[in-house]
């Protein structure tokens, strides 16, 4: 006579496949949460549409904004953001959720004038090695007197002067519209590496 082992259960194949489905449903969903939760709080993949930020980003390039470090302080000059429409754009028909990236030139309280093909930040002739053109195509609406940037607005332009719908045209950008900073570009591989 064989002494029966009332511990060891003997389980049907189809019972070891739900198991399995559940196991593997629940993998699936922690990724899909943790893939959120990067996404919302920490950093997300952005590409580039347009040409306003040629030559340091071209059309197609595949870009991580992160989003952590605005949490700790406030963007500084020359960093190159994303961000969401202001009211102006809003107004104009842009939808509330279109990205824009452009360059934060002026900071609350800055001064920013554009004469003569030049930006001034604060009197001082802005020395902008990352623009397309030295020359901006002179319009009408790019005469742009002597401003202070308000609190908690900022005052951002593309890189490609000639080509870029920017705070020249509908004015600061207020902070709460900013998703994150462009750090990293990850396409094309020819181009990987820092902002």
């Amino acid at each position: 006579m064989t002494p029966q082992n009332e511990n060891v259960k003997e389980t049907s194949p189809s019972s070891k496949i739900w198991h399995s489905l559940r196991e593997n449903l629940s993998l699936v969903a922690v990724a899909l949460i943790l893939a959120f939760l990067i996404r919302t709080l920490i950093a997300e993949p952005r590409y580039i549409p347009s040409e306003s930020m040629v030559p340091t980003l071209e059309v197609g390039d595949r870009l991580v904004v992160e989003k952590v470090s605005y949490r700790l302080h406030s963007p500084h000059f020359g960093d190159i953001v994303v961000f969401n429409p202001p009211p102006e754009l809003q107004k104009r028909g842009y939808p509330k959720d279109q990205a824009f990236i452009k360059r934060i030139i002026g900071q609350p309280g800055d001064k920013i004038n554009i004469e003569n093909n030049k930006v001034y930040l604060n009197g001082k002739e802005l020395q902008e090695n990352y623009i397309k053109d030295n020359y901006i195509i002179p319009r009408p609406e790019q005469l742009y007197n002597q401003t202070q940037v308000p609190e908690n607005q900022f005052f951002v332009m593309g890189d490609n002067r000639n080509d870029s719908n920017d705070s020249r045209y509908w004015g600061f950008l207020p902070t709460e519209n900013i998703i994150g900073r462009a750090v990293f570009r990850f396409f094309p591989f020819n181009r990987i590496g820092k902002i």
